[in-house]
């Protein structure tokens, strides 16, 4: 796997990923930047996402799960002095289908942090990180 990073100007970077797929990371105004993408820390935590819940909706379609939907919230707590590292994460997933069994969920979370999610396995040797889940019915308000 291969990346580039290309200083733009000020705090603006053009991330290139080897897939040949590009996006702009940018800082906050009063760290010089123009506020045009999210942070590179931004950017490891929606890896971290991403790459879960890839893993939750494939075990899910392999278990033959109706999932119609999922949500990722992460929210992280950082150190206060530099290197300002992620210390805790936490994870809530909001599954939505018709009729997903809850040990399937259940079992879909702990097989992603535990043995799949590269991401979060890599994050996790550094930060605490937490999981929970909750399942939503498909129509219903």
């Amino acid at each position: 796997m291969k990346a580039r990073i290309k200083w733009v100007e000020d705090a603006t970077f053009l991330g290139e990923a080897g897939s040949g797929h590009a996006l702009v990371m940018d800082g906050p105004p009063e760290s010089g930047g123009r506020n045009l993408g999210p942070r590179p820390m931004e950017m490891l935590l929606l890896g971290m996402g991403g790459c879960t819940a890839f893993d939750v909706i494939m075990i899910l379609k392999k278990a033959r799960q109706p999932v119609t939907d999922c949500v990722v919230e992460l929210s992280a707590e950082r150190a206060e002095q530099a290197p300002k590292v992620f210390t805790r994460i936490h994870v809530h997933f909001v599954v939505t289908g018709q009729g997903l069994a809850e040990k399937q969920v259940e079992r879909a979370v702990q097989l992603s942090a535990e043995k799949y999610c590269s991401a979060s396995i890599m994050l996790g040797k550094a930060a605490e990180i937490s999981h929970d889940f909750e399942i939503r019915e498909e129509g219903a308000a």
